[in-house]
């Protein structure tokens, strides 16, 4: 008997797998300031895509309403993520608010658990609320005042002082504020930053270690350099712009 011939069933091609689309970036609404370099560090630290969209403050761009719609408070930093929850446009103003999200969204720098979170925004909430405010009014009397107002300088000047101690205090027994590197370092770096302008660290030896530490790291050399060329000295004009604001 003839043999009989087996019909071999065409091979299965592999199932395609669906192409993923690229994220679209991130857009940041950036001016090169303390508050601003807490959120291009963080992009950088996180690896998020995004582009820098300058607010020139000076200029009076945080009043435009194109800008308020995104930032009712008239200040930058802010973002905008054409992905966010459940794949819609988001946008989002403060800082702190800012850093929480990214964290979120990254995964990164921001602890899942519920003990690691609070250490973390206890130092975050401390910059917001303490070190930006307080360093940010010192900077202004020492600096932009036309009055030699003596109280004003040294209270501000002192509360810095102050703040930094209980900084270095902290970092005596750790290498970042929360124990592991976060979101609440990003937030602190540049306010110490802008404040040694009239606060040396000489007296802060474990602030000063973390500073450097920071400075080192390089997501914080690159999200500190955003923009650097857009920072030019202040004019009498964008003075009048910035300080003495009332509601409009």
């Amino acid at each position: 008997m003839a043999a009989r011939r087996i019909k071999k069933k065409p091979a299965k091609k592999p199932a395609r797998k669906p192409v993923k689309k690229a994220a679209k970036p991130i857009e940041l609404y950036y001016w090169p300031t303390p508050n601003g370099w807490k959120i291009s560090i963080a992009l950088e630290e996180m690896k998020l895509p995004y582009v820098m969209k300058p607010v020139n403050i000076g200029k009076g761009e945080q009043f435009e309403p194109a800008f308020l719609r995104i930032s009712p408070n008239n200040r930058m930093p802010a973002i905008v993520d054409p992905d966010g929850p459940g794949g819609r446009p988001i946008s989002i103003f403060e800082s702190g608010a800012i850093l929480q999200y990214l964290g979120r969204k990254s995964g990164k720098f921001y602890p899942a658990d519920d003990r690691g979170r609070a250490q973390v925004e206890e130092w975050l909430f401390w910059q917001v609320g303490g070190l930006g405010p307080m360093a940010g009014q010192a900077f202004h009397f020492l600096t932009y005042s036309n009055e030699d107002l003596t109280y004003a300088k040294k209270r501000y000047s002192d509360e810095v002082n102050r703040l930094f101690g209980v900084m270095d205090k902290r970092l005596a027994t750790r290498k970042y504020l929360a124990g592991a590197y976060s979101i609440a370092d990003m937030a602190c770096w540049g306010w110490v930053i802008a404040a040694m302008n009239f606060q040396p660290l000489n007296d802060f030896p474990h602030l000063k270690a973390w500073q450097e530490r920071m400075g080192a790291r390089p997501a914080v050399k690159k999200g500190y350099e955003l923009g650097a060329e857009l920072r030019k000295p202040m004019t009498e004009e964008q003075k009048k712009i910035l300080f003495g604001q009332r509601a409009r």
